[in-house]
């Protein structure tokens, strides 16, 4: 939720006060275009139920974004207009993840490598191989199931960064072998 990944980001894009999707923004119509509206109302849903944390030779190359979950495919396309958040580089912010199923484990995130570009397929090798923030079981906020509740925790984004990059998610959850993906588009 906090950098808004992808689909939290296109879900927000277009959902109308009549509760439908409707999107704006190019790179969620393009998206859209590909898996539908659907999956932007579980957009909280990126995940693989095999994952167990796997990640490199897990998740194919070009379907970070997806978890090589194929229900959210659209929000693979490489491109630079997806909707960005704005952040500063060294900045300590408070990340935020939703808790609509809330479970234990690990949260990573991942940042991309000076010099990606966002016009071609994600790959393992544009991101940089160790997390810029884990966290383990961190609080909550609000309850599991409501439209705000989330987890949230502190950290301090990479220095050295500038431009258009993608934070890259990975929860894995404890409990089972469920795992969780996810792109968000920054500004740096």
């Amino acid at each position: 939720m906090v950098p808004a990944s992808r689909t939290y980001a296109c879900y927000q894009d277009g959902l109308t006060p009549q509760g439908n999707i409707v999107n704006k923004n190019a790179g969620c119509v393009a998206a859209a275009n590909i898996s539908g509206v659907s999956p932007l109302y579980n957009w909280f849903s990126v995940l693989r139920s095999d994952g167990a944390g796997r990640t490199r030779g897990f998740v194919p190359d070009g379907q970070l974004c997806s978890g090589g979950n194929s229900t959210f495919r659209g929000w693979d396309l490489p491109r630079s207009d997806f909707p960005k958040v704005r952040v500063s580089s060294g900045a300590t912010v408070q990340f935020r993840y939703s808790n609509w199923a809330a479970h234990p484990g690990r949260f990573d995130l991942y940042v991309t490598r000076n010099g990606w570009s966002p016009t071609s397929p994600l790959t393992w090798n544009d991101i940089e191989s160790t997390p810029f923030s884990s966290v383990t079981n961190p609080p909550q906020s609000g309850g599991a199931g409501s439209q705000g509740g989330h987890y949230y925790w502190s950290g301090r984004l990479p220095s050295g960064k500038s431009g258009h990059h993608i934070i890259y998610s990975v929860w894995t959850r404890s409990d089972s072998q469920e795992t969780f993906y996810g792109c968000s588009d920054v500004t740096f």
